[in-house]
């Protein structure tokens, strides 16, 4: 991984899932759900897969980011071409339901209503700044290139027909 594409990690994903969540535990957890025995086991589960698969899928959109687009996720150094591979096939935004899963398990692993509610305000956030910002931009630099993408491809969940 170059330094260019840590350092994008770094600054936004990593605040996002690791700082944020670790400032929140440490001052408390965040109203803890109260969960023991089964249920506590069943919500650890859930949670760590989620936040596996969110992983797993972030990761595959930085390679592709940074393999065939020639950028970051930053806004600062994007990609020069676009990426229609991967899960870009099948989501506009698949980086942000990665970084979203990961919240979602770590929401479940830790029992914190105070991730949750990190997970709503950044799903909220992302809701009114992808359609009203970051995919005016894409339409400017890809013209209809990502104009014929949007109309194949779903922003948030995948289309039955494309």
């Amino acid at each position: 991984m170059t330094w260019r594409v840590a350092r994008a990690i770094l600054a936004l994903p990593f605040v996002a899932t690791v700082v944020v969540p670790a400032i929140i535990l440490a001052a408390g957890g965040g109203w803890s759900w109260g969960l023991d025995g089964g249920a506590r086991a069943a919500t650890v589960g859930l949670g760590a897969l989620l936040s596996a698969a969110g992983l797993g899928l972030f990761v595959s959109t930085v390679r592709l980011f940074a393999t065939e687009g020639r950028g970051t996720l930053a806004p600062w150094d994007p990609p020069q071409e676009l990426v229609v591979r991967g899960p870009y096939r099948y989501l506009r935004h698949p980086m942000i339901t990665g970084v979203s899963l990961v919240l979602a398990g770590e929401a479940l692993v830790f029992a914190s209503t105070a991730i949750a509610v990190e997970l709503a305000v950044f799903v909220i956030v992302n809701a009114i700044y992808l359609p009203l910002i970051e995919e005016p931009a894409l339409v400017r630099r890809f013209g209809p290139d990502y104009e014929r993408y949007m109309d194949a491809v779903g922003r948030w969940l995948p289309r039955l027909r494309r």
